[in-house]
Order: C-alpha cells, then structure tokens, then sequence
C-alpha cells in the first residue's frame, strides 16, 4: 500500500494516533457546542422570563433575522474555510483566515448598515431591537469567524474557550439589561458580550481580519461560496419566512411558543446550526485519508444526533409543570404541546445534518445546494401550511413531516455523490 501522509509533516500516522487526535477534535467541538448550547439557552429562558410573551416574540424575530445573516457570512466566508483549509500547513491557514475573517467583519458591517436603517425606520416596538441587531452584527459575525477558523486548524479547545469568554461576559451584560426592560437592552448585552468574545478572538490567533482580503477572497472561492450563500440562506430564510408567516397567521405571539419548544431543544438545536464547526472539517479529513468510510462516518454522525434528540424530547415529557413554569414561565403552557413535533423536527434534521456533512466534504456544492433548496421549501410550505390549518400545533406537525422529507433527499445526493467520487481516490490505495 502507498502510504497515507498528514499535510506538511511528512509523517505517516498510525491508527491509534488518528484515531485519538478524531477523538481529540471530537471532544473539543462536543465541549465547545456545549457552551455555545448553554449560551443559547441562557439568553433564551432569561429574555423569555424578563419580557413575556408578546415581547419575548419580538426579541425572536431579531434572533432569526440574525441567523439568516449569519448564514450569509458562513457561505460565503467560514464554510469554503472549512471545506478548503482544515489541516493545511500553518502559513496557508494564517492567511486564509485573515482574509476570511475580514470578509465576515465586511458581512457584518455591510448587512448591519441596512438593519440599522430599517429599524429606524420601522419604530415601534419591532424597530428598536433590528436598529441595535445592526450595530452589534459585525462583532457577532467576526466571533462566530474565530470559531470555525480555529475548527479548521484542529484547535477546538480554542473556539471552546472564546464561547466560554462569551459566555462569561454575559452575565453582567443580562443583569443590566434586565434592569433596563426592553427588547432593545437585551440585543445590546447579547451583542456587546459576542463582541468582546470577537476582540479576544483576535488575541488568541494573532490575526487581524483584513478588510481589504474580502474581494481577494470571494473571487477566489466563488465556486463554492456563492453556492453555500444561496444554500445557507435558504436554510435560514425558511426560518424567517415561517417565522413573519407565523406572526401574521396566528400572532407575534406564536412565534415565542415556537421559540420557547425551540429552548427546550436547545442543545439539539445549537449543534445542528453549528455543525459544520466539527463535522465538515472530519469528514474532509476522512475523506483525504480514508475515502471509503465517509458514508459510514456520515451515517454514525447523523443516527447519534437523531438518537440523542429522540431521547432528549422523552425524557422532555416527563417534565412536572411545576419545573417548566419556573423555566420558562408563561410560555411553559403553550410551548410544551410542541414538544412532540419539535422533536421529531430535530431528530428528522439531526440524520440529515450527516449526509450535509458528507457532500460539504466532497466538495459537491451543485447537490448540497439542490438538497437544501428542497429542505427549505418544504419547511416553509410545511411550517405555514400548517399553520393555516392548525395554528401554532400545526404549524410544529406541518415542520416535522418537512425535515424528515428533507432528510431523505440530502441522503440520496450523498449516495450519488459517494458514487461519482470512487474512481478518483482509486489511485491513492492501489496495491504498488
């Protein structure tokens, strides 16, 4: 057999050593979406049991407006990072990163200017909150950044520790917002303490995002970023579309009960959105290496999070009320009858997030893309059409049935993509 060599040490490792460093990088990515989940989860319960209902629905819209933009800043900057610079000679990675960096500082910048307008604009109540989303977007956007660069160096213990920062710089940003009572103070804090994790970022690489590397970047990795843009945004426009479309069928206030089933999947939840932080990064390395077990990689990747979802939304049930009122106060009563459907949601979406994962690494951005836009569009005919028909309930139902649909295709484009891929390693392997 031709021997298998890591990039740029001219060392050939031993299974044991790859199988422990897998286990390694596993380990600080399960850690680091701990925090990151706990993070979540914290902002969620203690925005939802400090404004109420109708408020906590619009601190939701800024949440999700959000998340569409970062998944423009993930397309086109972190995931062709990712895809093309996880395990590569430190120089390679340094300037990568400088350049992609800049380009998610850019994103924020650019994105945060029109949500600043808008919410001046609009006033009201929904106003205030997209006004400060856009002041606070480029340092939201640069710490999510820092994460997926350090992923991609195999330095996970790294993202772990700026969520951690994060984290920390939370408590007394929460505390003054709590005191102050508006949507408004709470996307400050929640920004304000993102950004501190961003400038520290900054630190632990020794890098300063380069602004003016942006261009240089995206006429670069054009082939694959402005695919994953279009796929990310469809993934994450689905969510605000249902999300608007829930609040003018039912009311703004639908929108904090699908918030609140969300909490209560937080972990499931924050993983998945943040998947490709561990699991595209492997899966390009089990691809470099060893090829022929990338299926089986993306199977066990996406049954254990389906399994572990499953579980989860059991053991949810068994709740008293009591508990789920001192969690999540008022909107413990109409969020716990989501919880079946969520669940199913999740464990649908968990089982595809492994077939993602697999076409991500292959590079097989015409598929991914193709997968996700049919995802995506029977989540909003589902989320919406259910909630025409059943409400809120049935908007939860109408979502479940889509992500398991959805699931189904993502897996058939990575058995034709495994298939496409076979002759090319072939070389790689043969007997000398």
């Amino acid at each position: 057999m031709t021997p298998v060599t890591t990039a740029g040490d001219g060392k050939t490792p031993t299974r044991g050593s790859a199988r422990r460093a897998l286990v390694g990088r596993l380990s600080w990515g399960l850690a680091d979406q701990a925090a990151s989940s706990m993070t979540n989860f914290a902002v969620g319960i203690y925005v939802a049991r400090s404004l109420g209902l109708t408020a906590f629905g619009v601190f939701s819209l800024a949440w999700v407006t959000y998340g569409v933009v970062l998944s423009v800043s993930r397309g086109l900057a972190t995931d062709p990072l990712v895809v093309r610079f996880s395990g590569v000679p430190d120089a390679s990675w340094r300037g990568a990163v400088a350049r992609s960096s800049g380009t998610a500082l850019g994103v924020g910048a650019a994105v945060g200017a029109v949500c600043l307008a808008v919410g001046l604009g609009v006033g009201g109540s929904v106003g205030p909150a997209f006004a400060c989303l856009g002041v606070m977007l480029p340092g939201l956007l640069l710490q999510d950044a820092w994460r997926y660069s350090f992923f991609a160096a195999g330095t996970g213990r790294k993202a772990f520790v700026n969520d951690v920062v994060w984290g920390v710089a939370l408590v007394p940003a929460m505390v003054v917002a709590a005191r102050v009572g508006s949507v408004a103070a709470f996307v400050l804090a929640w920004g304000a303490s993102a950004a501190v994790a961003a400038v520290y970022g900054c630190l632990q690489s020794g890098i300063r995002p380069r602004l003016t590397g942006a261009r240089e970047w995206l006429r670069a990795h054009r082939d694959l970023g402005y695919r994953y843009l279009v796929e990310n945004v469809s993934t994450s426009g689905a969510s605000q579309l249902r999300a608007y479309g829930l609040g003018a069928i039912v009311g703004v206030s639908a929108v904090g009960v699908i918030r609140g089933a969300e909490l209560l999947l937080g972990p499931f939840l924050a993983v998945l959105m943040g998947l490709s932080l561990v699991t595209v990064a492997e899966a390009a390395r089990v691809l470099r290496r060893a090829p022929h077990r990338l299926g089986l990689f993306c199977l066990l990747l996406g049954g254990v999070q389906a399994v572990a979802a499953l579980l989860w939304g059991a053991a949810l049930l068994l709740v008293p009320d009591q508990l789920g009122e001192l969690t999540l106060g008022d909107v413990w009563g109409s969020a716990s009858e989501l919880i079946v459907p969520a669940t199913l949601g999740v464990a649908g979406a968990g089982l595809g997030t492994g077939a993602a994962a697999g076409l991500r690494a292959l590079g097989a951005a015409r598929r991914s893309l193709r997968s996700q836009l049919f995802a995506s569009a029977c989540y909003v005919i589902g989320g919406l059409g259910g909630a025409a028909v059943g409400g809120t309930v049935g908007s939860a139902w109408g979502v479940a049935a889509a992500t398991v649909s959805g699931s189904v295709v993502w897996w058939l484009h990575l058995r034709a993509a495994l298939r496409e891929h076979r002759p090319s390693p072939l070389p790689e392997v043969r007997t000398s």
